[in-house]
């Protein structure tokens, strides 16, 4: 049985709304954010701001008069940048090379973006470097990040559906929207998004940190998962939590979400408070999980990511607070 609820704005009650989800015997709780927690050093929102115009449509890129470019050229998760500079984007497609497709994503401060698929094997030309994005975060400012990571999507969800997944026969764009279709059978696929939830675990003044084998050495982050069919992020939150560490939580608390172009995931941050359990990490997944003051964190997620903002934000929440 699933109870309906009034809705509640968040930003200003300090009532915590109940969720009663089938299968579970006891409440989620959605709290607000603890006031005074912030989202320090979050990536600027430059659709808000009108910097950016994402384009979606065949019409808007025709209408487009802007005849300046940017550019952002990938082979499969590569991207290419000029060595000496180490920036992006490119303001043109160096000599030699032919982008096997385009689209035109939207138009950044009076220029038309432009991302490409080049060939596999296909070498750097001379002056030029490919490299994952992950690379360059160092020399990236948060929003460009962003921006690329829109432009890696885009090329991958197209080089990826070419053919329509239920009878085969090769897709066509279409002209209302960014999506492909199926001529054939009429099978209409859009950009894919993966979502993901991550929950930062609260006892006291420690907080649950876990290790992935892929992680950098020595680095510690929030748990994160996938959310299965049928789930809210809520049941997935308490589910991911549960298998990857042995720990009970809940009072989830919404942080921020995050594009993450790794391949096509959208990351949606929570806090949570601990209820029970030991830590243990799950097998295969998990290398280490285990509770860390916050007065002596081991080294965490730079802020471009949502990840490394969550924990700063909530530790310094944390040392603000008196120690009970």
């Amino acid at each position: 049985m699933i109870k309906t609820i009034e809705s509640h704005n968040y930003e200003t009650s300090s009532i915590p709304c109940l969720l009663y989800k089938a299968g579970f015997t006891s409440p989620i709780v959605l709290m607000p954010l603890p006031y005074g927690l912030s989202h320090p050093d979050s990536a600027p929102d430059w659709v808000a701001e009108g910097r950016l115009v994402p384009f979606s449509k065949a019409a808007e890129i025709q209408a487009s008069t802007h005849s300046s470019a940017w550019h952002f050229i990938w082979q499969a998760n590569r991207i290419l940048f000029a060595s000496q500079e180490k920036s992006l984007p490119l303001r043109s497609i160096p000599g030699g090379l032919q982008p096997i497709r385009s689209s035109i994503i939207g138009e950044f401060d009076g220029y038309l973006c432009h991302a490409h698929d080049i060939a596999p094997d296909t070498p750097a030309p001379e002056g030029y470097e490919w490299s994952g994005l992950r690379a360059l975060f160092p020399v990236l400012d948060a929003g460009m990040v962003n921006l690329a990571g829109r432009s890696f999507q885009i090329m991958e969800w197209d080089r990826t559906h070419q053919f329509c997944g239920r009878c085969g026969t090769p897709t066509l764009l279409r002209n209302s929207e960014r999506a492909r279709e199926c001529p054939n059978c009429s099978l209409v696929s859009y950009p894919r998004i993966s979502p993901v939830v991550m929950g930062l675990v609260v006892r006291g003044h420690e907080l649950l940190l876990a290790r992935s084998p892929h992680f950098a050495p020595g680095m510690y982050s929030a748990v994160a998962g996938f959310i299965e069919i049928g789930e809210s992020c809520e049941q997935a939150l308490r589910r991911e939590i549960l298998e990857e560490t042995g720990i009970h939580a809940n009072h989830f608390r919404y942080f921020d979400t995050q594009p993450w172009p790794f391949p096509h995931s959208l990351m949606i941050a929570y806090t949570a408070e601990y209820v029970s359990g030991t830590p243990v990490p799950q097998p295969d997944e998990i290398e280490d999980v285990r509770w860390f003051s916050v007065d002596d964190l081991p080294t965490i997620p730079p802020t471009i990511s949502v990840a490394g903002r969550l924990i700063r934000a909530v530790s310094q929440h944390l040392k603000a607070e008196p120690v009970v």
